[in-house]
């Protein structure tokens, strides 16, 4: 049965631009103003998270809207401490809208005495009380088993596929999808479908952590237009040397769709003195200045696919019809014009 409660939105400071956009798109598919529930995040002076919600939530359905990104620490208390708010004002139900998953390449223990840092914010927010997620592109899809409770994963290569058509428009017959490394082969693969595109792979051999020693391309990218398709980028070198092996082995420009621009540390220097002709990232992670400023980066709106999520959240129908082009594509209308 749909919650007979209107939703209610409320955020922290993690990414308040996408939190109003997702408010104002929803007031259009509700054809009524909804916005942002007042509240007050804020940090006592030795950097405690002081919440106070100023409307009455009692039996509402809430939707925090946080992702847990840089400072993730930060970002990820206010979310717990905003969840345990609501949770002791009488909320009807909380779920916590986190466009990027932080802690989530923590995933496994990959060597002795190393912890899973993704089960254990999962215990936390499940503790607190939120009782379903709706999240962008988790770094593993087998996070999703870490909750006992609901969770949406919601896909940024639908998004990708309306761009790249649109900006390729002349030239789909040239474009190959390139997966940076074996692991992200699955994620590479839905995107080629998409457009109807081949697949190559990058594999890529360290010989110690964080330095990449060998790029070896598998696939025939000679004449082709590469897209290089990712779920983050962070300090983006691996990025870059991959776009550099690309066009050594013949193709003939490269671009990149990421999900998550994490952005950290020398990110935005490398890309702007990179070979890539554009760096495309969504706006899960709220762009610095100079990410905005970086000429060869653009940045693609999610608001649209979150809050139509959230709406079917709430009146109960189905989150995964947004992964087909033909639901995703209105939604969007405007955005990629043909």
């Amino acid at each position: 049965m749909p919650n007979q409660n209107e939703p209610k939105l409320i955020s922290g400071n993690a990414n308040l631009p996408l939190a109003k956009s997702i408010a104002r798109r929803m007031s259009i598919h509700r054809g009524e103003s909804l916005g942002l529930v007042d509240a007050r995040v804020e940090r006592f002076n030795d950097g405690e998270i002081f919440v106070e919600v100023f409307e009455n939530v009692r039996g509402e359905d809430m939707f925090i809207i946080q992702p847990t990104s840089n400072p993730a620490n930060d970002n990820l208390m206010e979310l717990l401490i905003m969840a345990d708010a609501l949770r002791r004002s009488s909320a009807s139900r909380i779920t916590a809208v986190i466009p990027y998953f932080g802690y989530a390449r923590q995933d496994r223990r990959t060597k002795a005495r190393t912890p899973i840092s993704a089960k254990l914010v999962a215990n936390m927010l499940v503790e607190a009380g939120v009782e379903r997620i709706l999240t962008l592109d988790l770094h593993a899809a087998q996070i999703q088993g870490f909750f006992d409770i609901p969770v949406d994963n919601l896909y940024a290569s639908p998004v990708f596929a309306l761009d790249i058509k649109e900006k390729f428009a002349g030239s789909l017959d040239e474009v190959m999808v390139v997966s940076p490394d074996v692991g992200g082969v699955a994620r590479a693969r839905e995107l080629a479908k998409r457009i109807n595109a081949p697949l190559s792979i990058v594999d890529k051999r360290r010989e110690k952590p964080g330095e990449v020693a060998e790029m070896t391309v598998i696939g025939d990218v000679t004449g082709k237009k590469c897209i290089i398709v990712d779920d983050m980028c962070d300090t983006a070198g691996t990025l870059c040397k991959a776009a550099e092996v690309l066009l050594e082995h013949g193709a003939t420009e490269v671009h990149a769709y990421i999900s998550h621009g994490v952005m950290s540390g020398p990110a935005v220097e490398r890309v702007t003195n990179s070979v890539m002709k554009s760096l495309v990232l969504t706006d899960s992670i709220e762009p610095t200045d100079p990410v905005k400023n970086c000429p060869n980066i653009r940045i693609l709106p999610t608001a649209p696919m979150f809050a139509q999520s959230i709406q079917n959240i709430w009146n109960g129908t189905s989150v995964s019809s947004l992964f087909e082009t033909e639901t995703l594509e209105p939604i969007y209308e405007g955005q990629f014009p043909a």
